[in-house]
């Protein structure tokens, strides 16, 4: 694909790819894919000395300096750990399902812009593999595809566990897409273009969380449930599934997962840095300290520094909202999707199309109303998330209420495991026992009073 700077509106651009030759494409590929994997190599370290920390702990700190070459000996660990194929699986869709995963990880970041236009051995490229006036749509349809990984894999075990692993991971990808797809939608219609390098050449002034804060905090919570992180990895539930999908995994089969759910984390910051937080831009006050010595940070190779910091900022709060969450509920996990975040996502779109709309008939500064709109709408949407007025029984009362009451293993039609003074009921085969157990008492009985009249 070849794009040659078209202007999209007001200054927005699309990445110039003219001048790339085939070699060009080689170097830009193979990169993404190392650097996806080093990537994945630290975040393993960060994520486990960031937790330490948060829980007063040291975390690695033994192999290399600050413990930073610990995830190479895990590494070579998962390698070399005993490899083997389930009797009753489907072996072929057993085997093809981790690599379906692993393969669409790594290519979402092949529409990411890591920088402007830089000279590259004499050839001027943007840092950036491939664009499109839809690449979001390639996004989206890619992520959904990687879903196929996890629910194939689940299915193709032939187990229990992994099944439902697959099938929550099927329901948490459509319940939480539509919510993450119709948030994207007022990026698009704001910056009259799908394309990545076109959405962030139309930050130049503004960043889009100012003006679209909505979209932004339901990309944010969605963002967790597109990677099966906590406090949304209920596919992965160790106390209820063992580890979901992959539960029957072992080995690199294994590892193909598990290197897939990072990658995917690495995506989700990235999109979120390029959608909503100028991408590879520095924005005013970077840009005004740079000016004090005639630099420019949005230009040369400076963009792409600023671009990882971003990125690992939201890895950051991935980390953070692990050590700082509790798994919700399944029950409460669909109703924040269908019943919270696609109602708002929806509303929020109708609040951009008439301001929009009163533009096209009376001109006003649509980027102001926006901010000031979108500022109004986010407290509304925190007030209903958090605010609650009603007086919180103590943990005594909760528990002296549910001993009260039947639990039947079930909350609002989903399976949910019980919470403090609450008895799961007895299983069938235990209830024919204790029936047994009382019809022989019942004769027992009978007979001995028989017996003594």
């Amino acid at each position: 694909m070849n794009p040659i700077l078209m202007n999209l509106g007001d200054g927005v651009q699309l990445a110039d790819f003219s001048d790339d030759t085939w070699w060009i494409w080689v170097i830009k590929a193979v990169f993404i894919v190392v650097y996806l994997i080093f990537s994945v190599i630290f975040a393993l370290w960060f994520e486990r000395r960031l937790l330490a920390r948060m829980q007063n702990r040291l975390g690695p700190n033994t192999v290399g300096p600050a413990g930073l070459l610990q995830s190479f000996p895990d590494a070579v660990k998962l390698l070399f750990k005993e490899d083997f194929f389930l009797k009753g699986a489907d072996r072929v869709v057993y085997f093809i399902a981790p690599a379906i995963s692993a393969l669409c990880a790594f290519t979402l970041m092949a529409v990411i812009p890591m920088g402007p236009e830089v000279n590259l051995f004499g050839h001027t490229t943007p840092l950036q593999l491939a664009d499109s006036p839809v690449a979001i749509l390639f996004v989206l349809a890619v992520a959904a595809l990687g879903e196929y990984g996890l629910v194939m894999g689940g299915w193709s075990a032939k187990s229990t566990l992994p099944l439902y692993g697959s099938v929550r991971s099927a329901t948490q990808m459509i319940s939480y897409e539509l919510a993450q797809g119709l948030s994207l939608v007022t990026v698009f219609i704001v910056n009259t273009t799908m394309s990545t390098s076109g959405i962030v050449s139309a930050q130049q002034g503004l960043w889009n969380v100012f003006i679209m804060l909505p979209a932004f905090l339901i990309y944010l919570v969605t963002m967790f449930g597109e990677a099966n992180r906590l406090p949304f990895d209920l596919p992965e539930a160790e106390g209820e599934l063992v580890a979901g999908a992959h539960t029957e995994y072992s080995s690199m089969k294994f590892g193909w997962y598990y290197l897939s759910e990072y990658v995917n984390m690495l995506n989700l910051s990235m999109l979120a840095t390029t959608l909503f937080f100028g991408g590879w831009r520095t924005g005013p006050i970077m840009a005004w300290i740079f000016s004090l010595w005639g630099g420019d940070p949005n230009t040369g190779w400076w963009p792409m520094l600023w671009f990882i910091l971003k990125t690992w900022v939201f890895m950051a709060i991935f980390v953070w909202a692990r050590g700082a969450t509790l798994r919700f509920r399944y029950d409460q996990f669909m109703k924040l999707g269908w019943k919270g975040l696609i109602p708002s996502a929806l509303i929020w779109l109708f609040i951009v199309m008439v301001v929009l709309g009163i533009d096209m008939v009376y001109p006003i500064n649509v980027a102001a109303v926006l901010v000031i709109l979108s500022l109004g709408f986010s407290l509304i949407m925190i007030i209903w998330g958090f605010g609650d007025d009603r007086v919180h029984p103590t943990q005594a009362q909760l528990i002296e209420q549910r001993e009260r009451e039947e639990f039947t293993g079930f909350e609002n039609g989903y399976p949910v495991p019980p919470l403090p003074g609450q008895h799961l009921p007895p299983s069938p085969r235990l209830r024919k026992r204790q029936s047994v157990a009382a019809g022989a008492g019942t004769t027992s009985q009978s007979i001995q009073t028989t017996e003594a009249e």
